[in-house]
Formats: structure tokens, C-alpha cells, sequence
């Protein structure tokens, strides 16, 4: 157990590295034997990070704990075309740029443990990142009239908002502890606390102070200093999740868990920014499962998810909002940056379906394959803030397998492709000029486990 509780506690310092996710903030699945399959598993628990996805399975997997890490490569582009505004009347031009993000490595370490308090119940803990606002621009001009009627002329200054290298930096800790207990030899349930962890940093942004709250409140005699370019800050929450499991027969069961939303503390350092003052929640979610063994080999895996965004304001508010700030000629302060109505990055919910499979070669090897599939949760009209979130991959293609060394110890492997994705559309703030962004992902994740 000491050596359990030491794993957890390195895993805390290191998991606020940034983490690159690829439905939106979220990771395909979780757990090297999950992922491979397409992250479908709500009703197939096979190990102590099953908690993550249904805390229902925990009672059926025995006492073992997980140690692993995956190793992600995002390639991250975008390019924009000329403009014939090119900054005048008001237009935003940036560039013509062509940049690849620099930041292209991600690592995500995982941990967690369960025990059996007796035949029918157990106890789990399980430690697991995301994140989803990973990009770094260095580079690239943005070409516009920096003070807009006053005296200064249109200017173009180095960067992808013209304020130098623009980047985000968002990682998310969940900590869960889960309790599990078979109601009926058949049926069981799962219930526990989450605890989030956020840290963010974001830069080259000071352009935008025009269309801050804080900006347009003072009449511009306050520049807001909570915006961009500001320390790495955390913030923390809770939520919950719960979940249940039915084995139907033999041959088929039936999972289905339901995380709430995670209200984190504000943001102050970026209160200028993110709606509410600096509100950036963790959006509930829902997943439901089936599996199906047609041999004792062989089982098929079919779950759908689906993501609340919209319910999230700094997440789901469309960048539309923007256009009754003051700044714009409307009325409401609210829809400035960091108002209560202000623009978010317009993502839509998102549903996910997901398909897996597992064969067994042998008592030693095990293999897997899966697929998962959903729309990207971006509009077009929503491209000019997503520069900073690769969050519009939508397929996802899985492969692992596991190996057996003895009864109590084995190495688990998944692999992931994510097929590049490619977003065209018009610059919101200047539509004589396109936008195009082209990210594309790999995964490797290695996880051993211990039973005892």
C-alpha cells in the first residue's frame, strides 16, 4: 500500500503537464484495455481504472492496482488566406499565415486501485488528466487598426493575434473514489466522488482588451490586467459520478453511468476572459453500454455517449455574442469578454458512439480493435477563437492487447489514430479571408497491472 500511495502522489505532481484530449476536453476512454477498444466498456469491466467509465464494474474486477502513462503526438496546423480587407474597416486579418503548433508532445500518467471489502462490495480510487486547450503559435502577424477611430493607422504586428507567440495551456486532474456493491448476484451499482484539478495558462491575447467588460465598463479608462499572459493558475471542484451494471444473461449486460457537473473555483487571473468572471466548469456526461459474448472468446462492445458543452457558458456561448458589447455598438456589458453572456469558444454537446472488441488468443494474449465516431462540436462561425483548442477531431481508430506474465501481473498496450480533420471557414472579423485548421493525432499507452 505504501508503495500504491507513493505512485498516487508523484502521479498529482505530474499530471498538470499539458494534455492534449480529442473529444473536446475529454479522452476517447480511459485505461489502456478501454482505449483500445474504441473507449467502449460501460458494461464490460475488466480492471480498477473501469471506475473512470462505470464505477458499477469496480465489484467484478477483483483487488488490482494500475500504474501507466500514454504518449501522445497532436500535429496541429492551421493556415490563413490573403484578405482583401487586409485590416481596414474594422477587419481582424491575420496573416496569410501557415504555422504548426510547437507544442506536439503530451504525456498522461494514470493511476488507481481497487479492494474488495468482501464478496459483494469494493472500493476504488483512480487518478486520470485531460485536457483539450493545448496550442502553441510562434510566429505569423495579425494585420488590424489598433486603437479604431483614434489616430493610429492600420498596423501589422508579429503574432497569430498580433501579440507575439499565442498559446493555451489547459490540463485537468480527476481524482475519483468509488464505492461498488451487487445489489443482486446480476445487478450491482457504483457511486463516488470526483475531484477536478484545472491549471491554465494562456498568452497573446492583450488584443482583445478592447472587448472586455472591464474595458468597456470604464469607457476605456481601465485596461484589464486578467486576460492574457498571465501565471499558471489552478482551480478546484467537485462532482460525482454514479453508475449501474446488468448482466442480462451470459451472454449479455447492460452499463450506464452518469458523471455531474464539476463547479471549479474562478479563474481570478483570467476574469477578463472566461464568461462569469472567470468561470470554466467541467461539463456532465452520460455513457451507456452493452456487451455482447457470442463465444467465450470474443466479446463485441457498443457505447454511446454524450457530453452537455452548451451547458458550460465560457464552452458553449457562441462567439456571436459579441456583437451586442459595446465595443460593437450594442448595449450589454454582459457580452463582453469575462461578462456573464460573454463569448466562449461556441462548442456544441457531443455524442459519441463507440465500438470495441475483444478477442482471447490464449491464457497469455488478449487483442483488441475499436472505432469511435462523433461530429466535431465546432461551427464554422467559431473558428477564429478555436485557433487555440484542437478540439474538432472526430474518428478515432484503436487497436491493443494485453499480455499475461502471471496470475497476478500483466502489460497492457493500446494504439490510437486519429485521422486528420480538416475545418475551413471565414474569419469572424474579417470574411474576406479564410481560416483553416488540420489537426491529427497518435497514442501510445502502456499500463501494467498487479492483482493481489
Amino acid at each position: 500500500m505504501k508503495l500504491i500511495f507513493r505512485i498516487a502522489l508523484l502521479s498529482l505532481f505530474v499530471f498538470p503537464v499539458s494534455v492534449l484530449a480529442t473529444n473536446g476536453f475529454f479522452l476517447h476512454g480511459y485505461g489502456s484495455i478501454n482505449k483500445a477498444m474504441g473507449g467502449a466498456g460501460a458494461a464490460f469491466p475488466q480492471d480498477s481504472m473501469a471506475g473512470a467509465t462505470n464505477p458499477a464494474g469496480l465489484v467484478h474486477v477483483g483487488n488490482n492496482f494500475i500504474v501507466g502513462n500514454s504518449f501522445i503526438l497532436g500535429l496541429l496546423n492551421y493556415e490563413t488566406s490573403g484578405s482583401s480587407l487586409n485590416g481596414n474597416g474594422g477587419a481582424f486579418t491575420i496573416g496569410p499565415n501557415d504555422i504548426d503548433s510547437e507544442r506536439k508532445w503530451f504525456f498522461i500518467p494514470h493511476t488507481s486501485i481497487n479492494y474488495m471489502l468482501d464478496e459483494i462490495s469494493s472500493i476504488g480510487f483512480a487518478m486520470y488528466g485531460h485536457g483539450g486547450l493545448n496550442t502553441h503559435w510562434r510566429g505569423g502577424t495579425a494585420t488590424f487598426d489598433p486603437d479604431g477611430p483614434g489616430p493610429a493607422p492600420v498596423s501589422t504586428l508579429p503574432g497569430t493575434y498580433g501579440d507575439g507567440t499565442t498559446s493555451s495551456d489547459l490540463s485537468q486532474l480527476f481524482i475519483s473514489i468509488n464505492y461498488s456493491r451487487k445489489v443482486k448476484e446480476n445487478f450491482s451499482i457504483g457511486i463516488g466522488p470526483v475531484i477536478g484539478i484545472q491549471a491554465i495558462r494562456l498568452e497573446g491575447l492583450t488584443n482583445f482588451a478592447g472587448l472586455t467588460e472591464t474595458f468597456n465598463r470604464s469607457g476605456g479608462a481601465v485596461f484589464p490586467d486578467k486576460l492574457t499572459d498571465n501565471k499558471r493558475e489552478y482551480s478546484y471542484g467537485f462532482g460525482a459520478k454514479v453508475g449501474i451494471l446488468w448482466d442480462i444473461n451470459e451472454k449479455l449486460s447492460f452499463g450506464s453511468s452518469f458523471q455531474s457537473r464539476i463547479y471549479m473555483d474562478k479563474y481570478d487571473d483570467y476574469e477578463d476572459l472566461f464568461a462569469n468572471n472567470g468561470e470554466l466548469d467541467i461539463p456532465e456526461n452520460m455513457t451507456l453500454g452493452i456487451a455482447f459474448k457470442p463465444s467465450d472468446k470474443l466479446t463485441l462492445l457498443f457505447d454511446y455517449q454524450k457530453i452537455w458543452y452548451s451547458h458550460i457558458d465560457q464552452i458553449g456561448n457562441k462567439f456571436e455574442n459579441i456583437q451586442n458589447c459595446p465595443a460593437f455598438g450594442g448595449a450589454d456589458f454582459e457580452s463582453c469578454l469575462g461578462g456573464d453572456n460573454a463569448p466562449g469558444f461556441g462548442w456544441n454537446d457531443m455524442e459519441i458512439y463507440k465500438f470495441g472488441m475483444q478477442y482471447a488468443l490464449n491464457d497469455k494474449w488478449t487483442v483488441r480493435a475499436g472505432y469511435s465516431d462523433t461530429e466535431r462540436p465546432i461551427d464554422d462561425s467559431e473558428i477564429l477563437f478555436n485557433i487555440l483548442s484542437p478540439a474538432i477531431l472526430e474518428e478515432h481508430v484503436t487497436a491493443g492487447f494485453t499480455r499475461q506474465f502471471t496470475d497476478k501481473s500483466d502489460l497492457s498496450a493500446s494504439f490510437l489514430w486519429a485521422p486528420k480533420q480538416r475545418i475551413t471557414a471565414p474569419n469572424t472579423f474579417d470574411p474576406s479571408q479564410t481560416i483553416q485548421y488540420e489537426p491529427e493525432m497518435y497514442e501510445l499507452e502502456l499500463s501494467y497491472t498487479r492483482r493481489f
